[in-house]
């Protein structure tokens, strides 16, 4: 089977996202090829519903798969075992949630974190660097799990108007991503963000209630979601409210 795929040079625009590859072939959702990582060309694509995903040693790889892997923020699966946990992280002096308070050391952790079945990682030092450009010009943002001063935990996400884009997660510490995930849902909805983009689909993400979307569906969401206005990026403790029973009310 012989696929095309085609070749950006820096201001080519994005090709549709209906041509990106399908099911039936050796990358499905693969779109493009080439072009750079700056941030006015980051913005033109996750407005687009177009992220990069590439390992070292390959071009830059521009992706729009279909179905999309998204989280309805109000279908988020709280189970038992991981409400104890946040109940605990709530109750705990010492234990906090911060937002773009360490960015850069977010992602790092994110790339550096080992990967079942991988011997690297697709977080390339070129991708840091654009993501870093993108948290500097307010579209990327970290959600972090502190424990006594100390950074063990978090994820990062692009995020435009109210189209949240979820990218990473790292722990150094048991459930410590989970934490992170579940104060990023509470910021959600008390932002009136109604989904977040997933990517791919996969059964961790599944079994926190993410599910699958049509591509267009997606796109009508994101076009929608990017006009409106930009989300407070603060995690104040009442947000836990979202998800867990005010403890004065228990």
């Amino acid at each position: 089977m012989t696929t095309s795929l085609p070749w950006l040079e820096p201001d080519d625009p994005f090709p549709p996202t209906d041509g990106a590859w399908g099911t039936d072939s050796p990358a499905p959702g693969l779109l493009a090829a080439g072009g750079t990582l700056g941030v006015p060309r980051l913005v033109q694509a996750y407005a687009q519903g177009v992220f990069p995903w590439f390992s070292t040693g390959q071009p830059i790889l521009w992706w729009s798969p279909d179905p999309r892997m998204v989280l309805h923020v109000q279908e988020f699966r709280l189970h038992r075992s991981l409400r104890r946990v946040l109940q605990r992280f709530r109750a705990t002096p010492g234990c906090e949630v911060r937002v773009d308070s360490d960015f850069s050391a977010v992602i790092h952790a994110c790339a550096n974190k080992p990967r079942a079945g991988q011997s690297g990682t697709w977080i390339v030092p070129s991708m840091v660097a654009a993501y870093e450009a993108l948290h500097a010009a307010g579209h990327a943002h970290s959600v972090e799990t502190w424990v006594n001063g100390q950074l063990v935990g978090g994820l990062y996400c692009v995020a435009l108007g109210r189209a949240v884009f979820g990218e990473s997660m790292f722990a150094h510490a048991t459930d410590a991503s989970k934490i992170a995930l579940a104060a990023l849902v509470c910021l959600c909805r008390r932002e009136g963000v109604r989904l977040i983009d997933c990517q791919q689909n996969t059964g961790h993400l599944a079994s926190l209630g993410a599910r699958e979307m049509e591509r267009s569906q997606f796109l009508n969401h994101v076009a929608r979601a990017r006009q409106d206005p930009a989300c407070t990026w603060k995690f104040e403790p009442v947000y836990w409210t979202e998800l867990l029973p005010n403890p004065s009310a228990a």
